[in-house]
């Protein structure tokens, strides 16, 4: 039988839907990192020794790393034993992409002794199956932009880069990068028409090849929504299967409220 879940929870709502899913998990958070889950214990990623002897007195055997997590900045001088002899790699893997970090973050769990689970493991039904989800059907330019999009975070996945696309009648208009959605979504909001061809465009979002979907799985919620819209294009596409739907009743209300559409289909 599997032992207790522990949830490191970091921001946005996806660390409160687990939180509510399994009352019985341990909710754990690093200093510095705010979420919205509540009555939470908080250890400084500094000493992370601490933070893993936690887990196993609570009973702790699985973890489940949720929400956004910025790289937190880290002062050596307050190192614990177990921080000093994992900091190599941990430093290391600092210097490349998210994917490179996340699998080294996994690889020092997992040598603890806890299984890294992923929250699409907890919570299945966010993940999005292929089908149209709301609002109106894109239009066969929207299906050129969208098949354009899927091509360039491809061709970008062996460099650990993209998560999202942004494609207007056939152009790239932004490529998602460290910053995020949004701050791609505000950058293409500012665009000129000129160099949008007349076209409105689309927004893909989807999983990097390879990429550990335990500790980072694409999502998408209410707010994508609304940033998709507020950049002017005219939807937004997700991976099947491998995208998460957060909030996906107000997110589709959402989509259909601003005559977005919301689509998964497979890369």
């Amino acid at each position: 039988m599997a032992g207790r879940l522990g949830i490191l929870a970091c921001g946005g709502a996806l660390p409160v839907r687990i939180a509510e899913a399994v009352p019985e998990a341990m909710r754990l958070a690093l200093e510095g990192v705010p979420t919205e889950v509540e009555d939470v214990e908080a250890h400084r990623i500094e000493k992370i020794g601490g933070l893993f002897d936690a887990m196993r007195a609570g009973g702790v055997t699985r973890v489940v790393f949720a929400g956004g997590l910025a790289r937190p900045p880290l002062d050596p001088t307050q190192f614990d034993a177990t921080m000093m002899q994992v900091a190599p790699r941990l430093m290391g893997a600092l210097q490349g992409g998210d994917d490179a970090l996340l699998r080294a973050v996994i690889d020092v769990f997992e040598d603890q002794g806890f299984e890294v689970i992923g929250a699409h493991e907890v919570l299945p039904d966010l993940v999005a199956k292929a089908g149209h989800l709301a609002g109106p059907e894109p239009s066969a330019q929207d299906l050129r932009d969208t098949e354009r999009a899927f091509d360039i975070l491809s061709a970008l996945s062996p460099v650990d880069v993209g998560q999202g696309c942004a494609v207007a009648g056939g152009l790239c208009l932004g490529i998602e990068t460290l910053q995020g959605t949004d701050a791609i979504l505000r950058f293409v909001g500012e665009t000129p028409e000129a160099l949008r061809r007349g076209q409105t465009g689309v927004y893909v979002k989807a999983a990097k090849r390879g990429q550990d979907l335990r500790v980072d799985m694409p999502a998408v919620g209410p707010a994508t929504i609304e940033a998709v819209s507020a950049a002017g294009l005219a939807g937004l596409v997700i991976e099947a299967g491998r995208v998460m739907v957060l909030e996906r009743e107000a997110t589709v209300a959402k989509a259909e409220a601003l005559g977005v559409f919301l689509t998964a289909r497979d890369a």
